[in-house]
């Protein structure tokens, strides 16, 4: 019979939780911080031109942190 009460194996915890909320927390913040810029030169975009851009503000302001977050994590 085997005696499993002894040197059990232990689950780990997965490890790639953390960082992973870690940076969903770093691009949330660069998110939030880009989005009233991307208004603003989207509005004087779209007064200066007469017409609205191709990309609105939360795209710029997404793509924005999408390029900024890796940037923080690689250095």
């Amino acid at each position: 019979m085997t005696d499993f009460t002894h040197e059990t194996p232990v689950r780990a915890r997965r490890s790639s939780s953390v960082p992973k909320r870690e940076y969903i927390a770093y691009f949330a913040l660069i998110f939030l911080a880009t989005l009233p810029l991307s208004f603003l030169t989207w509005g004087l975009s779209a007064a200066r031109r007469m017409e609205l851009p191709e990309r609105g503000p939360v795209k710029s302001a997404w793509s924005q942190a999408q390029i900024i977050t890796p940037r923080i994590f690689s250095a």
